[in-house]
């Protein structure tokens, strides 16, 4: 319904045109659909004395204030106002609609805006540092996650007759949405499982027992526990080709492992595909399939949907191409909830980068990872002197690496559970093989390993069976797997003052 410039195919124009289409497509997208329905982008614009006039060229987005989760955890009738509201005057006066209304009628005009502005559907963010917040879709929105979805389906190199299992958890999550429209777009066989929450683990292995799926799709901790599990239970599943991950960091180490386990089950030369996404986008992006010494591909964008932009955290000044930044995300196309120039709190450790990705050929923009948080880096007071910055992203990947480790997890607590006490460092690990000649010397190379990387060595490793690590990472009850459990407890009001 809106005067839109169409776009060539989306990984196949060169970088030239997509600076020039961006911008102007952004524009028309500002001035007929964000600044009009938006009260909070409108006050922000006025506010900054700004008009989509100031935007002639994709440097001028600077100028466009960020914003950040902090924006969105605000009362509920404030998060009202990021989402694209249309005045029903101002709609009828659109050149665009009237010409359509006289083409195919009202009735026509009616539906089609209905589709374009009713909410349908609601995902939340997961609300591990704060409250969830609800992103709100509409049917235009379905269609856009429909065509990122079978995007998903075409990088990843499906085929319409591969059977996949969705197990990621029932949930107004990005991630099972994506998936299951993935399906629907590309015309595929999907089952959803629901996840551990739903069906538990023995449920999960049974279903892929039956169905005999081409991909697996799901959070990469619940599928290593399905595939470790099926692995003790003397499992078949030779027709594996994929394993689709999303929600949470996929490191080479982890990737190792599930094809380790994959080749156990019977299954060789699987490739483990990760993807991006964040509530906020309303979509995902995938990666190539490569072999292992390849590495990553780097994640496949789509810059007729949305700009990305990649700054240093501390400044909010844009970085030089091919530098590490946190990613900024503005769409080009959404409607229900709409966030511009938004702060993932995410950073791309290997830049963004134009050239035509080496194992596809597709002429699209990729982020390159390895991607972090950054709030896993955290300040620990690990004496009564002074703080250390500990980066729990490095130790991730430090973690997955390391073989003879199975599912693992870091838990931060005070020193005798006193709020204004040290902070200590616990480690929960399962050694996939469990003697205690293994056990030890897998202790002692991870208390080498913390010490190259870290200038520390954890409190206290404990060794548990899979079950037990299963139950303190919250498999099957929580969306996300809790690898990184902050247990210190939070000083009093009087306590802190005393301090």
């Amino acid at each position: 319904m809106t005067p839109f410039l169409s776009s060539p195919l989306w990984d196949t124009a060169a970088p030239e045109f997509w600076q020039e289409w961006q911008i102007r497509r952004l524009r028309d997208y500002l001035a007929h659909r964000v600044l009009p329905y938006s009260a909070h982008y409108r006050k922000l614009f006025e506010a900054n004395h700004l008009s989509v006039h100031d935007l002639r060229t994709l440097d001028d987005m600077r100028k466009i204030p960020f914003s950040s989760k902090v924006d969105l955890t605000v009362p509920r009738e404030q998060q009202r106002e990021f989402v694209l509201i249309p005045d029903e005057k101002s709609l009828k006066r659109e050149p665009r609609v009237i010409l359509t209304a006289l083409l195919r009628g009202r009735n026509f005009v009616k539906d089609k805006l209905d589709a374009e502005f009713r909410p349908v559907l609601l995902t939340s963010t997961t609300g591990r540092s704060s409250d969830p917040v609800p992103f709100v879709y509409t049917k235009h929105d379905l269609a856009n996650l429909e065509t990122s979805g079978r995007r998903l389906m075409e990088v990843g190199r499906s085929q319409k007759d591969y059977r996949h299992v969705n197990m990621f958890p029932f949930a107004p999550h990005l991630a099972f949405w994506q998936t299951h429209y993935a399906g629907t777009a590309f015309g595929t066989f999907v089952l959803s499982t629901g996840g551990g929450k739903t069906i538990g683990t023995d449920g999960n292995i049974n279903i892929v027992e039956k169905i005999q799926p081409d991909i697996l799709i799901g959070m990469p901790t619940f599928v290593y526990h399905v595939l470790s599990q099926a692995v003790a239970e003397n499992r078949h599943w030779p027709n594996l080709k994929r394993i689709v991950l999303g929600g949470e960091k996929t490191p080479a180490g982890l990737r190792a492992k599930l094809r380790d386990l994959c080749g156990q089950l019977g299954a060789l030369g699987v490739y483990v595909i990760s993807t991006y996404a964040f509530t906020e986008a309303k979509m995902a992006w995938p990666e190539c399939p490569t072999l292992p010494h390849e590495g990553s591909s780097g994640f496949h964008l789509y810059p007729d949907l949305g700009i990305v932009e990649l700054v240093d955290p501390q400044t909010g000044d844009p970085v030089p191409p091919g530098s590490p930044g946190e990613i900024v995300y503005t769409p080009l196309d959404s409607r229900g909830t709409v966030v511009l120039r938004y702060r993932t709190g995410d950073i791309a450790s290997g830049g963004l980068t134009w050239e035509p990705c080496p194992h596809c050929g597709r002429n699209a923009p990729r982020l390159l990872g390895p991607i972090s948080r950054v709030s896993e880096r955290r300040t620990l007071h690990l004496d009564k002197v002074k703080g250390t910055l500990v980066d729990f992203n490095v130790l991730d990947h430090l973690l997955d690496d390391m073989r003879g480790l199975g599912a693992w997890q870091i838990e931060l607590r005070k020193r005798h559970d006193d709020p204004l006490d040290c902070d200590e460092i616990h480690l929960h690990v399962h050694s996939e093989n469990r003697t205690p000649q293994q056990e030890s010397t897998l202790r002692q190379q991870l208390n080498r390993r913390f010490q190259e990387v870290t200038e520390l060595t954890p409190n206290a490793i404990h060794f548990h069976t899979l079950e037990e690590m299963r139950t303190l990472l919250g498999v099957g009850k929580l969306l996300k797997e809790e690898k990184l459990a902050d247990h210190r407890p939070k000083p009093t009001t009087a306590q802190a003052v005393s301090s």
